[in-house]
């Protein structure tokens, strides 16, 4: 059975996908720790990051890296959090979120998903892009 995020990533249900490319995605948190919190998740379904191939782990933490410097620089944060929790989706994903002090690496703080303003989250996700050259799907503006 799919896991939620290969089904956000398959177009069967929704997200706001801020970047794409063969390998992986990124797209907002439903529950986000605050606004602009984005999951980078590998296209393929691996529950543990410890299981990933070094390629693939590579290529995600560079993309986590351009993401990090775009999430610092839209949200005038003095620093980019980066965290890998892995017990509610058996899929690997990546943490990043603009933080200002280490009480924002508590994901059990996050915004429940029925309480994030659509608007707000819509204004994030167009703000992210916007650092990194992306459009609505997640791939480089030509």
């Amino acid at each position: 059975m799919a896991s939620v995020f290969t089904k956000i990533i398959n177009g069967e249900l929704p997200g706001r996908f801020v970047y794409r490319d063969e390998t992986c995605v990124a797209f907002l948190s439903i529950e986000p720790v605050r606004y602009g919190h984005t999951l980078l998740v590998p296209i393929a379904e691996v529950d543990k990051w410890t299981d990933l191939d070094p390629t693939t782990w590579a290529h995600l933490n560079k993309v986590a890296l351009e993401i990090g410097v775009a999430l610092k620089d839209a949200f005038s944060t003095p620093r980019t959090g980066y965290m890998i929790a892995g017990f509610d989706v058996p899929h690997t994903h990546i943490h990043l979120f603009p933080a200002e002090s280490m009480t924002e690496y508590d994901l059990s703080k996050a915004f429940a998903a029925d309480s994030t303003d659509p608007a707000a989250m819509d204004e994030a996700a167009a703000r992210i892009r916007q650092h990194l050259g992306t459009d609505e799907d997640g791939f480089r503006e030509a």
